[in-house]
């Protein structure tokens, strides 16, 4: 069973970007975690990140029909894109919308994900642990499936 975790623009600089809202960790750091926990539920993570809307959706589009389930942080583009919106929107597999801040205690413009209609759930406000509860959430849908 593989999973993907899918991280959108701006994570890759996890780490240094405003640390008091995003936390310490860098995203090799929160996927060494995930990937932990993965070992123990006996699952295999592939890992992918881009600061390109459309690398995202061609990376979704070639592997989202094959995997168990998608854990996605869309970054900036929850909030305005309809073409990553569609595109989860055309996967069959389970989908769960992570956000290391809360995104609907922030800037109004935040508070809109675009994203989220097409979904399973979202998880905000729960640093890099988000990542680990979708899992165990969505491995565990898969076993009661």
């Amino acid at each position: 069973m593989t999973y993907l975790v899918v991280n959108g623009p701006n994570l890759n600089t996890l780490g240094r970007r405003d640390p008091a809202l995003y936390g310490t960790l860098t995203l090799q750091e929160i996927q060494d975690r995930i990937t932990r926990r993965g070992k123990e539920l006996g699952v295999d993570l592939s890992f992918f990140q881009s600061n390109s809307e459309g690398a995202i959706i061609d990376h979704l589009q070639q592997n989202g029909p094959s995997c168990e389930g998608i854990i996605i942080n869309p970054g900036a583009l929850t909030h305005y894109s309809v073409a990553l919106r569609d595109a989860l929107a055309d996967l069959s597999v389970p989908i769960v919308e992570v956000h290391l801040s809360n995104i609907h205690a922030r800037e109004a413009f935040r508070r809109r994900s675009v994203t989220a209609g097409a979904v399973s759930g979202q998880i905000a406000g729960l640093g890099w642990r988000g990542y680990v509860a979708a899992l165990e959430y969505l491995v565990n849908e898969s076993s009661n499936s």
